[in-house]
C-alpha cells in the first residue's frame, strides 16, 4: 500500500470530520477511504481515529501522526513543486483576499514585482478585514492576520507581528507616561473594533500575565484611524508592529513599557487544499514568504 496515499486519506478524514466528506475531497468511494485507513492502523498496530456512530475522534496517537503526517504531505509538495517549477511557467488568474491596512502598506508594493516575475499571471486582489469563505467566494488565496489560522485550512507563515502600546511624545507630555498596564484605565484609549481584546489588553511582565482593563475615547474598525489619532496626540493605541514601524522610527509615537509585551500574531498566507494546489498559487506563496524573510518589524 502507498505509504503518502494512507497519509493522504488519513488527513483528509480528519479534516473533513468524516469518512463521507473525506471520499468527496478526494472524489474516492468511502469503502475505498475506510480501507486504506484500516490498512494503515493495521501496518501501524494502533487506533488512529475513534469511530463512533455521530463522530470521529482522534487517540492521541491519532493527533501526534496527523501533525507529522501534515509536515510530510507538505514536503513532498514543495519538492514536487520545486522541479516543476523549474519546467513550467505558471499562468493564470490568482484571486487573493488581504487585510486592508496591510494590504495597502505592506502588499500593495510588492505587486508589481511579482507580476514583473510572472508575466503570465494575472491578479484580482480585494483588500477588507471581513474573513472570507475561500471556496465559496472563489478565492485562491487570503492573507490573515491572527494567532492561529483556521485548522480547516491549509497555512504558511510569512512574519510574525506584535501587538505594540504607544502614544504620541505631545500626549504623553500632557498625560503623564503610564508605567504599568493598569494605569491605562486612566488614559485616553483608541481601540480597534475587530480585535478579541476589546476592552481587556493582556500583556505578560515581570510578575506574569497582566489584564489591563481600558475605557476607549474612541473604537473604530480600522486600525490606521486610531494610529493616525494618535499620532495627533488622541490617546494611546495597541495595534500591530506592521502598522507601526515608520511612526516609531521617525519618534511620531513612541512605544510604551517594552518590559511588557503584548500577545503576538502571525501573517500567514491561507489556502483551501493542498491537493493539486495549482503552480501559479504556490509561485505567489514563495514569493510572499520571501518578501517578509528580513522585514524590521518582524519578531
Amino acid at each position: 500500500m502507498d505509504r503518502a496515499l494512507e497519509m493522504s486519506v488519513f488527513t483528509a478524514v480528519v479534516d473533513a470530520g468524516s469518512f463521507v466528506g473525506a471520499s468527496e475531497t478526494l472524489r474516492m468511494s468511502k469503502a475505498a477511504v475506510s480501507r486504506h485507513v484500516d490498512s494503515l492502523e493495521q501496518r501501524l498496530s494502533v487506533r488512529l481515529l475513534q469511530r463512533t456512530t455521530r463522530r470521529l475522534s482522534l487517540t492521541e496517537e491519532g493527533r501526534l501522526f496527523y501533525q507529522r503526517s501534515k509536515e510530510v504531505l507538505s514536503a513532498l509538495d514543495d519538492a514536487e513543486s520545486e522541479v516543476t517549477s523549474r519546467t513550467r511557467e505558471p499562468s493564470g488568474l490568482i484571486r487573493v483576499n488581504v487585510p486592508l491596512s496591510f494590504g495597502i502598506t505592506h502588499l500593495a508594493p510588492l505587486w508589481s514585482a511579482f507580476m514583473e516575475a510572472n508575466p503570465q499571471i494575472d491578479l484580482d486582489i480585494t483588500l477588507n478585514d471581513r474573513v472570507v469563505d475561500l471556496v465559496d467566494e472563489g478565492y485562491d488565496l487570503a492573507v490573515r492576520i491572527s494567532v492561529m489560522p483556521n485548522s480547516m485550512l491549509i497555512s504558511r507563515k510569512l512574519v510574525s507581528t506584535r501587538m505594540t502600546l504607544c502614544a504620541s511624545p505631545v500626549y504623553l507630555e500632557q498625560y503623564g507616561t503610564p508605567t504599568h498596564p493598569r494605569e491605562l484605565v486612566k488614559h485616553r484609549v483608541l481601540a480597534y473594533t475587530d480585535w478579541s481584546g476589546r476592552d481587556e489588553w493582556h500583556f505578560d511582565g515581570p510578575e506574569g500575565t497582566v489584564i489591563a482593563r481600558t475605557k476607549a475615547r474612541v473604537y473604530s474598525n480600522n486600525g490606521d484611524t486610531c494610529r493616525a489619532i494618535a499620532s495627533q496626540h488622541g490617546g494611546i493605541i495597541l495595534q500591530p508592529s506592521f502598522m507601526l514601524d515608520e511612526d516609531l522610527r521617525r519618534g511620531r509615537l513612541i512605544e510604551l513599557m517594552p518590559e511588557y509585551r503584548a500577545i503576538e500574531l502571525g501573517v500567514y498566507a491561507v489556502y483551501a487544499t493542498r491537493k493539486q494546489l495549482p503552480l501559479k498559487v504556490r509561485r505567489l506563496i514563495d514569493f510572499l514568504v520571501d518578501a517578509f524573510r528580513d522585514v524590521s518589524w518582524g519578531s
